[in-house]
């Protein structure tokens, strides 16, 4: 696993903070940890080394003009959020949504949080996908009187639904 700071060298140093029940990792190699003070974990703060990475100088660029973006809604500072290690509303991700992107993708595998289905309703909703295009299938066969294939798709939606029927809706 290569370090979040320089993408160079093999993390050694793996930090993990757990604030309000979330958790944020930062993984490290020797060289940085030493750099950004780890080695002294009184005195770190998770948040600043975030803001360390490329995503949080990102959003000390808007700071730096003397200009601090701050949220409209909640009125939270890229210092507030250096302070909490959070962010204070929903608009916050989007009045910082510059800086934060590049950070949101070191840390997880996207920016967009698609969460996670349940298998069972996975598999019910590809068998209703496939029970759907078959129909539709049978449909066009039908209207173009080839009763061969628009049999061939009747026993195939049969067949899901002897097998299936469980997962399939009523």
């Amino acid at each position: 696993m290569l370090c979040n700071l320089c993408k160079k060298n093999e993390a050694t140093v793996h930090l993990t903070q757990i604030v309000a029940e979330k958790m944020q990792k930062v993984d490290l190699c020797e060289a940085c940890s030493k750099e950004k003070g780890v080695s002294d974990t009184t005195g770190f703060s998770l948040a600043d080394l975030l803001l360390g990475l490329g995503a949080g100088q990102e959003l000390e660029k808007g700071s730096s003009a003397g200009n601090e973006l701050k949220c409209p809604q909640c009125g939270f500072t890229q210092a507030d959020f250096k302070k909490a290690g959070r962010l204070g509303c929903a608009e916050c991700y989007h009045t910082f949504a510059e800086g934060l992107e590049g950070l949101l993708k070191s840390m997880h595998k996207g920016v967009r949080h698609t969460g996670k289905v349940p298998q069972a309703l996975r598999q019910s909703r590809e068998l209703t996908d496939k029970v759907k295009s078959l129909q539709k299938k049978l449909e066009k066969a039908i209207a173009e009187e080839n009763f061969e294939q628009a049999a061939v798709c009747r026993d195939e939606i049969n067949q899901l639904r002897q097998t299936h029927g469980n997962l399939l809706p009523g």
